[in-house]
């Protein structure tokens, strides 16, 4: 880190040690399977809930809103507007089924409701869902890191991840939420840091910001025309409902969270917690963004500096190039807008500071991939190696496993990051994959606990059908421009509505016509 001042490393340094040592502290503790798993259900219900909000707050958030807000507009908030609404559906019924069925995997019971198919096809379905945040979370931090250190993004994902690796297989689940009360905190004050240091550079303050911003409709939260092909209010509203009921009724990370807890009442609460402190801290996060806007509109000498660096990075070629200064002069602010913030942190924010704000982006990257990968490897110990490698295997040996696994998805996410480097949105990229892999699973999952009356037979024709219905919508912008009336017409954010539904509907539907027939 030597374009770093001392202090700043110096921070940066002892955070990452403070992390490593809270998985030293609790490694004592893992003596089994469900100590690393669940912390033997004695985890409070208010620090589960911090520990959710901080997966929900993932780098993603601290880089990828700013830039979005940067770029449009604040249409992506309406994301967090749904979540109370997916919070009380997973409080009715999702948390109280959990907490009964006594099963540390949230995929167990759908091999009982449908047979061995359903549990591995929603197991790849997840663990390529995690592998997938996982890699966009690597990539969000490396950008930081290297616009402050100058480090390639490959050293650096390489090295946060053995951090990160390192703490999470150590100390199990219980490392794990504790350390993220401490990352929720951490990433929430550095968010209130920066979006003061952003108002005082402004020429007019709040005022400023607000005459800027107005008049480039950078508050607007989209059309609210019943429009299904642009990002309107509904498009983002339906696909925030849909992402946010899989997160808290299907992903492993919350699901073993709610085991963690000491009752099914706290386990409630802990996500009631999450919903009323993401919300409120997301809206700052895009109102950072809005205040950058105004920021580099007044100083518009900074802005060209910027651009010509996405252009030089986009062009693989030096910045002193007339072909980048071309470039530069052609491109819209969504175009360089997750280059914004970390220009912004190495210029503006004062030595001491800069430290604590590279430490709680670190820490929105560590939260989200030390969950993503316990909840991986716990999936892969219940789901696959229990059930399919070795049925009999020892407490002992699962112990083992799950060690295993938590470095091999680590390493794996860790390559999947790699492969992002050079793409234009970050947060674009996360939700159109996790569209695309949540679908089949909530589908899936609400056709089991609605649809009583449904036959594996039944679920397993409405699965293929919605599977083809999700990898049409995926793929069709492929089909050649002569049959362009083949391709899928809505928004990309759709495909999980589309798809979660062209199964529960096709099940249902499918369960209906047999029994009019054998009647």
């Amino acid at each position: 880190m030597t374009n770093l001042p001392i202090l700043d490393i110096a921070i940066i340094i002892a955070y990452l040690i403070a992390m490593v040592l809270v998985g030293v502290y609790f490694s004592g503790r893992n003596t089994s399977a469900d100590e690393f798993t669940r912390a033997a259900g004695r985890i409070p219900g208010w620090a589960v809930g911090i520990s959710i909000y901080a997966t929900f707050l993932s780098s993603n958030t601290f880089l990828g809103v700013p830039g979005k807000a940067f770029g449009g507009n604040w249409n992506a908030f309406v994301f967090s507007l749904s979540m109370p609404l997916a919070a009380w559906f997973a409080t009715k019924y999702f948390v109280p089924f959990y907490r009964s069925t006594g099963e540390v995997s949230a995929y167990t019971n759908l091999e009982k409701r449908f047979g061995p198919w359903a549990r591995t096809y929603v197991v790849v379905c997840f663990l390529s869902t995690q592998l997938a945040r996982i890699g966009s979370v690597f990539f969000g931090i490396s950008l930081t890191l290297q616009a402050l250190t100058g480090y390639s993004m490959v050293t650096i994902m390489v090295v946060t991840g053995i951090c990160i690796i390192v703490y999470t297989v150590m100390g199990g689940i219980e490392a794990v939420i504790w350390t993220e009360v401490v990352q929720g905190l951490l990433k929430t004050l550095g968010a209130v840091i920066i979006i003061y240091l952003v108002v005082n550079q402004v020429m007019g303050g709040f005022d400023g910001i607000l005459t800027i911003g107005a008049a480039a409709n950078k508050f607007s939260l989209g059309t609210i025309e019943f429009d299904f092909v642009r990002s309107s209010f509904w498009v983002v509203l339906l696909y925030g409902f849909f992402i946010n009921l899989n997160n808290f009724g299907m992903d492993q990370n919350y699901i073993q969270r709610y085991h963690a807890a000491t009752s099914t009442r706290e386990a409630n609460k802990s996500v009631w917690l999450c919903v009323w402190i993401y919300v409120p801290v997301s809206l700052l996060f895009f109102s950072i963004g809005a205040c950058l806007y105004a920021y580099y509109m007044q100083n518009p000498e900074l802005l060209r500096t910027i651009k010509l660096q996405a252009a030089s990075e986009q062009l693989g070629l030096a910045i002193n190039k007339p072909e980048v200064a071309q470039l530069a002069t052609m491109m819209k602010p969504s175009d360089y807008a997750d280059k914004v913030m970390p220009h912004f942190m190495v210029h503006m924010i004062p030595t001491g500071l800069l430290g604590l704000i590279v430490s709680a982006i670190l820490s929105a990257a560590m939260s989200t991939i030390s969950s993503g990968m316990n909840a991986s490897a716990t999936v892969f110990t219940e789901d696959i190696y229990k059930r399919y490698v070795n049925t009999r295997s020892t407490e002992k040996n699962n112990l083992k496993i799950l060690y295993i696994a938590t470095v091999i998805v680590g390493l794996i996410g860790m390559l999947c990051g790699i492969a992002m480097i050079g793409v234009k949105s970050l947060l674009d990229v996360w939700w159109t994959l996790s569209g695309i892999f949540a679908g089949g699973m909530l589908g899936l999952f609400l056709l089991g606990l609605m649809s009583k009356n449904t036959t594996n037979k039944d679920a397993l024709t409405a699965s293929l059908i919605g599977v083809l219905i999700i990898l049409w919508m995926s793929f069709s912008y492929l089909i050649p421009d002569q049959y362009n009336y083949l391709r899928y017409p809505l928004h990309a954010n759709m495909i999980i509505v589309v798809g979660t539904l062209s199964i529960f509907l096709t099940g249902n539907l499918t369960q209906k016509l047999r029994r009019n027939l054998t009647i």
